[in-house]
């Protein structure tokens, strides 16, 4: 049938693969905040934000109902959240955010990760001191949003960014301030698309193209693990 439909194929089988990652480690997450707070959203902050974040990422409505009613049931998987700090190849600060059922696997799995790159998996606070934690909102466009930025510096707001291409606004602001932003942009009825919490390195490290191809190795062994969620680092 020719290259150009092998192409085809090859983009969307891996954009299928990495949809199918994606609703994995928001399965999980769905798991967690309903183990947390229950499987009803109006009573559980932190069921909402996982559903806009499955939202934003087209999980399918069923998808996201039956991981509800699956993480209510008593013999559901019972997953918890690890972080794992090292420095990977060239000396790339890195943290790993992972949801797991088994800790032992999780930990040797990402060790051997680091150690295949000539990496090194430290203890945890050997890197996080390196960066600064942030929520961050992205919000529908409202009209509103100067009166929005002066309300919410208050809150602890530390920057905020007009999006016109993807006609949004991202929020970033303190780590202990995400329940209050969200409750704030609830009660004023503005869409949230997504939310997160981010770890953004003070200062970050440039590496020649060969070394970038390397750590970028590195980050594509992590990602391809079940067992990760997250993957934050120094490299610029």
């Amino acid at each position: 049938m020719g290259r150009a439909f092998e192409f085809r194929k090859a983009r969307k089988m891996k954009r299928w693969a990495s949809m199918a990652k994606t609703f994995t480690r928001i399965g999980k997450d769905i798991v967690i905040a309903v183990k947390e707070g229950g499987p009803s959203p109006e009573t559980n902050a932190k069921l909402r934000v996982v559903i806009q974040n499955a939202k934003t990422a087209n999980m399918p409505k069923d998808n996201i109902q039956r991981a509800i009613k699956n993480a209510s049931e008593k013999n559901n998987e019972n997953y918890k959240e690890i972080v794992l700090e090292g420095y990977g190849p060239h000396g790339i600060a890195v943290i790993v955010d992972c949801t797991t059922d088994n800790n032992n696997r999780t930990v040797a799995n990402i060790r051997s990760y680091f150690n295949k790159t000539k990496g090194n998996l430290g203890i945890n606070g050997s890197v996080e001191y390196l960066f600064d934690k942030f929520c961050v909102f992205k919000i529908v466009m409202c009209p509103e949003h100067e009166e929005l930025e002066l309300e919410l510096i208050d809150y602890g707001l530390e920057e905020m960014v007009i999006d016109d291409e993807e006609n949004e606004i991202i929020i970033y602001a303190k780590f202990e301030s995400f329940g209050e932003i969200q409750t704030i942009l609830e009660k004023k009825n503005i869409e949230i698309k997504s939310s997160e919490i981010e770890k953004l390195p003070k200062k970050t490290i440039d590496l020649d193209q060969e070394k970038k191809e390397e750590f970028e190795s590195f980050l594509e062994m992590c990602d391809e693990d079940n067992d990760v969620q997250k993957i934050h680092h120094n490299c610029s």
